[in-house]
């Protein structure tokens, strides 16, 4: 009993990081902070680690719940993150930054680091599965182990930034922009071909 809840948290554990990918989206994070100081960036990781935590946690034992109530379906939530990527993408090519002088550093951890680039449909409908494959325990501990891996991740960004240099990080921002961008386009091309082929 023991070696099966060990193997199935392992499992959850595991896909579960896949799908958040914390490295994969270094270095969009990168571009989203790179003009903050060491503070901010603190407090930003800190609120996207907590709000990720609280979200995924919601949506695994609420989520299909609160869709049925909104009457909104996994696929335009989707849609819905895909546009939010969008209009940041836009945002950093034009401004170089997505943080602005009136901006909170909590807001930008909430959104877009925490919601969608963490905790996107995908991370949420494999919460969802998880729970449902392997109880609450196994859920709640594999979602709390993935977020403090990505936490860690999260906040020895600062090496990576010291080895750019300033014109590097700037050069990366403006660059990962254009990946972030074609990130949105395709969560909006997933979301809508998902809806299409789920027509009746």
């Amino acid at each position: 009993m023991f070696i099966e809840a060990v193997t199935n948290l392992v499992k959850a554990i595991i896909v579960l990081f896949i799908i958040v990918d914390p490295f994969g989206n270094v270095p969009i994070f990168m571009s989203l902070t790179e003009k903050m100081t060491e503070d901010q960036k603190r407090k930003v990781f800190n609120t996207a680690t907590l709000v990720g935590i609280i979200l995924l946690l919601v949506f695994a034992f609420t989520g299909q719940e609160i869709f049925l109530i909104f009457g909104i379906s996994i696929y335009s939530f989707e849609v819905a993150g895909g546009v939010l990527l969008l209009i940041i993408a836009i945002r950093i090519l034009i401004s170089g930054s997505m943080h602005e002088n009136g901006e909170s550093p909590e807001s930008i951890g909430a959104v877009p680091i925490a919601m969608p680039l963490l905790v996107g449909p995908g991370a949420i409908t494999t919460t969802i599965l998880n729970l449902q494959a392997y109880g609450t325990f196994v859920t709640i501990l594999s979602v709390l182990i993935v977020l403090f891996i990505t936490w860690i991740i999260l906040r020895h960004l600062s090496a990576v930034y010291n080895f750019l240099g300033k014109t590097g990080a700037v050069v990366i921002a403006r660059v990962m922009a254009l990946l972030i961008a074609a990130m949105a386009i395709q969560y909006i091309l997933g979301g809508i071909s998902a809806y299409l082929a789920n027509l009746p």
